[in-house]
């Protein structure tokens, strides 16, 4: 057939192609194999060889390289940090709604602010984190932490994601409340799970805190971290560094400091806000000719708010407030809002804290009434500041009219504020006074510290207000964590004055606390107490009394507990005949209503045993199963 097929195609050719000469016989190629055997042992030749020796067409191809996999945009993937809103997420309703609470915020309506923001993260028109960042803010300019927390753990919780500026509030709140390291915790927690890096405002925030909480190593392990993280070197920070070593007086680490600052800079250093603490530096080291000539370098470079009151505070605290009046002068004469900033409500707190140093209260209080000309309020700390220097002069009416004007202003006091003046009322012999500030604290809301406390308790005892003071240990034992000395005070008091079953109260209030701790030592102070009046038996007594009760209350509840279990088994005893037989229908499947009355009167005369009324009653089942 093969043979036949190629005859036949050179024939067409042939006569296609006429002048052609047709072949005077078929080529061998075109013969197929004489066996099907031998065909597939040349197919299996032909793989060996192409095995071994690849044609060239295979060699002369390029190799072209695996395409990459494309990778998953972040957001599609699910198991990556959700990522916060971008302020183009500020339009429309959610603009309006920005708008309707940075309002509230202007009137100083926090409150109704935080309400409003909680309302509408669960409402249609939900807010960005740009307008819940604007409360926290406002909250955290007021010294309100806890709700500020409480805020944050709402928004938290309602899964709106913050953005950096949302964590370096958080970090400056705990920082402010004096807790660095829950704000190096939430720091650590950052680092590890935000989608994002942190700022140098972070870093700004985290060193100066913890260089006011006087953690100057932690804060230079921040800065190194900074700096390994390939940011800039920020005067800013080298300016709070040089300031914590300033407070512990180490003028070489000041001047290490600025050395480093210079030479990472190239040599020249054009932001001023480092020289008031290089003057401070130098002033440590008794080195005035070179302070005198690092201001009149200071004077020709970039200074901002915070570098002019760095020079204020290093001329003011150096036997030079003359001329830092002269450079206060100058700074509220280029002060021009907002292009020029020269002066802030900390230049403010620098005069006032000097003029008061001077003895100039009068210059002091004139000053601090004329920070609203310049468009500074002033906050607690100042508020404090010049309390403070007033009550260290005995000036205790003059604070109290300072004090009487924070809330015009807007102003909230703290504990600190109430501590200062319970103690300058102290001072002047005034203990009601004295206890009125306390319980306005109290009622505020704020939570005195046991220091505040007990100095309150020791004025009171010192005037013979007992009862007064007994009274506000009533009050604040349940507030407060009591230690041993602030229960033993308390006893002396009412021993000395002959009132020892006030005393055993006491005793009595701190045993039915499981959370005290009686121990042998306090038991040997209040025997001490009750032998002065040949008592000392009764303290036994009434810890065996109070044994005797805790034992009995211990047994009630074990027999309550079994009553209940047994009451338990009953309920499930009554249930399972129901359950285990259900329901049959009256005719067929019911007991006749003479076994069950002989059954019930049985049962009623208590003759018949348990054990023959259930087997009656199994009787009677399997008469009606028949």
């Amino acid at each position: 057939m093969a043979l036949f097929k190629a005859s036949f195609l050179t024939h067409i050719r042939a006569v296609a192609n006429p002048r052609r000469r047709p072949p005077l016989c078929v080529s061998t190629r075109l013969l197929s194999f004489s066996s099907p055997e031998e065909a597939a042992a040349e197919r299996r030749r032909r793989k060996r060889q192409l095995r071994m020796e690849p044609p060239l067409s295979a060699l002369n191809r390029t190799q072209t390289a695996p395409k990459p996999q494309q990778q998953t945009p972040y957001y599609l993937n699910p198991n990556n940090p959700k990522l916060p809103e971008h302020v183009s997420a500020l339009t429309g309703n959610r603009l309006n709604l920005h708008n309707r609470i940075l309002t509230l915020v202007r009137e100083n309506d926090l409150d109704e602010a935080a309400l409003y923001t909680r309302h509408s993260i669960y409402s249609n028109c939900r807010p960005t984190i740009f307008t819940i960042n604007a409360v926290l803010a406002a909250l955290l300019r007021q010294s309100r932490y806890a709700d500020l927390l409480s805020l944050h753990r709402f928004i938290t919780q309602a899964g709106v994601v913050p953005n950096i500026i949302t964590h370096n509030l958080i970090f400056q709140t705990y920082l402010d409340c004096r807790k660095p390291d829950t704000a190096l915790e939430h720091y650590k927690q950052f680092l590890n799970d935000a989608p994002m890096n942190p700022s140098p405002t972070t870093y700004r925030i985290l060193i100066k805190g913890l260089v006011d909480n006087n953690k100057l190593e932690r804060a230079m392990e921040i800065k190194s971290e900074m700096d390994s993280r390939g940011f800039a070197p920020d005067p800013l920070v080298y300016h709070y560094l040089m300031l914590g070593h300033a407070r512990v007086s180490n003028g070489d680490g000041i001047l290490g400091l600025y050395e480093e600052l210079r030479e990472r800079l190239g040599g020249v250093v054009d932001d001023g806000v480092v020289f008031g603490c290089l003057m401070k530096g130098y002033f440590i080291k008794g080195m005035e000719k070179e302070a005198i000539d690092c201001y009149e370098e200071a004077l020709g470079k970039k200074m901002s708010a915070v570098g002019y009151n760095s020079v204020l505070d290093a001329l003011s605290k150096n036997g030079r407030f003359d001329e830092a009046l002269r450079l206060f002068d100058r700074m509220m004469k280029e002060h021009g809002p907002p292009k020029k900033l020269s002066v802030n409500l900390g230049s403010f707190n620098v005069i006032v804290d000097g003029y008061c140093g001077e003895g100039r209260f009068k210059e002091a209080i004139e000053v601090f009434r004329k920070m609203g000309e310049y468009r500074c309020s002033p906050d607690t700390l100042s508020f404090n500041n010049l309390i403070e220097r007033l009550c260290d002069d005995r000036r205790v009416v003059e604070a109290e009219e300072i004090y009487g004007e924070m809330e015009g202003k807007g102003v909230s006091p703290d504990e600190f504020t109430y501590g200062l003046l319970m103690d300058a009322c102290f001072r002047e012999n005034r203990a009601d006074d004295a206890a009125g500030y306390f319980r306005k604290m109290v009622d505020s809301g704020l939570r005195p510290n046991l220091s505040v406390y007990n100095r309150l308790v020791d004025g009171l005892v010192k005037v013979g207000k007992i009862d007064q003071a007994k009274g506000f240990f009533e009050l604040m034992v349940k507030k407060l964590k009591m230690d041993d000395a602030g229960y033993q005070f308390m006893m002396k008091v009412l021993s000395d004055a002959g009132r020892l079953d006030e005393m055993l109260q006491i005793v009595d209030t701190l045993l039915d606390d499981n959370g005290a701790d009686f121990d042998e030592e306090f038991q040997e102070f209040v025997k001490v107490e009750l032998r002065k009046e040949g008592r000392e038996e009764e303290l036994t007594k009434l810890m065996e009394e109070k044994e005797r009760l805790k034992a009995e209350a211990k047994a009630k509840e074990a027999e309550a507990a079994e009553a209940a279990k047994r009451s338990a088994r009953a309920a499930v005893a009554s249930l399972l005949p129901s359950k285990l037989f259900g329901n049959k229908e009256t005719d067929s499947e019911s007991k006749s209503e003479g076994d069950i009355q002989a059954l019930n009167e049985e049962s009623s005369d208590g003759t018949a045993p348990e054990a023959e009324l259930a087997e009656r009653t199994t009787e009677s089942e399997g008469d009606k199963a028949a």
